[in-house]
């Protein structure tokens, strides 16, 4: 950690993947530089719904306060899991689990960091995705899952995140987004807030996917002036795989992505975890490393 002995700091990180044992190894390392350091855990812990809970317990024993969101994989209803519940029954399930544990859900109140560089909102956003950022060339949902399908690209959520109750993702995410906005609309203005999804709030991060085709598993168009109406001061986001820091609008958006072993290793993340707040004095280089085919 980039951190000055004796001051407390926001972390994040996401897409720890701990069901590869490299990935285990690195979270087991992970701890807070000062007691009373926070870490954003943005999504994509793992797959396996005890296996999520085990890691995130581990990490809420070491840091003074966890905020977690989740990400696709914690949605997917594996078929080795023991655990079989789908859709939004999936989900409230993780989060019960996650409130037991003391961890901040998106079902919960938004706290306020007050140390260093604060006051500061932190708001857990989940948000899903509706195949908005649509390949080019087509005009509807179906004629993108159709371009990305003939390039080779199907997003196994096709197959293992269900939407129960709802009709489909798309209509989960629309539900989403509206109970969020009228949330995030409620917060008092004059305080800033670090907005944390697993997905990017804006389309231009997908822009360098080796596989443009997967951009529309990645977020939604209705997000797209989140940052500017909702006074970001950094929007958090994983799923890429892509650990960056860019600007839009003159709001940071910082992705903190762990990834897969094949991934990282051509980066060794000797810490993975991202400085939020206070406002990093340096910032890192981008990677320009893309995506696998579908797995994210």
């Amino acid at each position: 950690m980039d951190q000055a002995a004796g001051t407390a700091r926001v972390w994040a990180v996401s897409d720890l993947h701990v069901a590869h044992p490299d990935n285990r190894e690195i979270v087991d390392r992970l701890r807070p530089g000062h007691e009373d350091d926070w870490l954003i855990v943005a999504g994509d812990v793992g797959e396996l719904f005890q296996d999520v809970i085990a890691a995130l317990e581990l990490l809420a024993g070491r840091f003074a306060k966890v905020l977690w969101t989740p990400g696709n994989h914690e949605l997917w209803t594996h078929p080795h899991d023991p655990v079989t519940l789908r859709g939004e029954h999936r989900y409230l399930g993780l989060v019960e689990r996650c409130r037991a544990l003391g961890i901040v859900t998106p079902e919960d109140g938004y706290p306020v960091w007050t140390g260093p560089g604060g006051p500061v909102v932190i708001a857990p956003l989940f948000l899903l995705y509706d195949y908005s950022f649509m390949p080019a060339g087509a005009q509807n949902i179906a004629e993108g899952l159709a371009i990305a399908e003939k390039a080779g690209i199907v997003c196994t959520d096709e197959f293992l995140l269900h939407p129960d109750p709802y009709p489909s993702r798309e209509a989960w995410c629309r539900a989403r987004v509206a109970a969020t906005e009228a949330r995030l609309a409620e917060l008092d203005p004059d305080l800033p807030r670090v907005l944390f999804n697993h997905y990017p709030l804006v389309r231009e991060p997908t822009r360098i996917l080796r596989y443009p085709e997967f951009a529309q598993w990645c977020g939604t168009q209705a997000t797209a002036d989140w940052h500017k109406r909702f006074a970001a001061m950094d929007v958090v986001y994983g799923h890429l795989h892509i650990p960056r820091r860019t600007v839009y609008d003159n709001v940071r958006f910082t992705e903190v992505s762990l990834g897969y072993p094949r991934e990282w290793r051509r980066r060794p993340p000797a810490d993975p975890l991202r400085q939020i707040v206070p406002t990093p004095a340096t910032t890192p280089a981008a990677t320009t490393s893309a995506t696998a085919k579908g797995q994210l």
